[in-house]
């Protein structure tokens, strides 16, 4: 097994960030196509140091995954054992382990929606590491979902393969979560407050623009059922629903000045 420690002279390669990915392919189970696309997206963060996959060959659904995926290239680590989070646990230690080492990598792309690694994205963050989750729409628990630095849908970024032949780099869309978009929808009416302009919807949605790479305009906001605003308006009608905001004549305000996201 390749490991992250390999990776030689860091201090002349700081431009591009050092990329760990780690596939739970329990919880998320992908296609050759599918895997290859991801795969792209993380070679396009950086050095692609480390890039394992989790499974359980004991599980019948598991037992030629080695053998299926093998055209990938994939530090394969199969975790025969009867116990139900074993390959879990082993993603898990085999991360902190990759983390807490002076080649520490700093961005960790995980491939799962399992709620029992909410905790490791925590403490990855506290590392001062950028966490990006791929999940699977219906299969991804929202703790998690809520505490990634960026977070996908598997099943949107892989629309492109069903209606063109674009390439295995084919860019995909990214996206926020609708906490995330409400944290930056109120920070964006308190600078527009500060410069005594009027925060309507056009102004908000450029500042949003400029101020979070992520958001793409309302369609890039996954609201809690895993579906995005098909316009700004309708996201700004949860939000007042929610309490975050009052809205008058298109126009926002704050609740409270004080409380930037709940």
């Amino acid at each position: 097994m390749k490991n992250v420690h390999q990776i030689s002279n860091r201090q002349t390669t700081q431009e591009k960030p050092v990329v760990a990915f780690y596939w739970d392919y329990q919880n998320v189970k992908l296609s050759v196509e599918k895997a290859k696309v991801l795969l792209g997206i993380a070679n396009s963060k950086g050095i692609l140091a480390r890039k394992n996959i989790y499974y359980n060959s004991h599980c019948k659904d598991q037992v030629g995954v080695k053998k299926e995926l093998s055209s990938l290239n994939l530090d394969y680590c199969d975790v025969p054992c009867p116990l139900k989070n074993s390959a879990d646990n082993q993603l898990i230690a085999d991360c902190l382990e990759d983390t807490n080492s002076p080649q520490s990598p700093d961005i960790v792309i995980l491939v799962s929606g399992d709620g029992d690694y909410v905790k490791l994205v925590q403490h990855l963050q506290k590392l001062n590491l950028q966490v990006i989750i791929f999940a699977q729409v219906g299969n991804v628990k929202h703790k998690l979902r809520e505490v990634a630095n960026e977070f996908y849908f598997t099943d949107e970024l892989f629309l492109p393969l069903q209606t063109n032949n674009q390439n295995q780099n084919t860019s995909f869309q990214p996206s926020i979560t609708y906490n995330e978009a409400i944290k930056h929808l109120t920070q964006a009416i308190k600078i527009l407050v500060s410069q005594e302009k009027k925060a309507t919807f056009p102004s908000l949605d450029k500042l949003m623009r400029q101020n979070c790479p992520q958001y793409k305009g309302s369609s890039s906001i996954f609201n809690h059922n895993g579906k995005t605003f098909r316009k700004f308006s309708q996201f700004v009608d949860a939000a007042v629903k929610d309490g975050k905001v009052r809205e008058n004549n298109q126009e926002l305000f704050l609740i409270d000045i004080e409380i930037i996201a709940a």
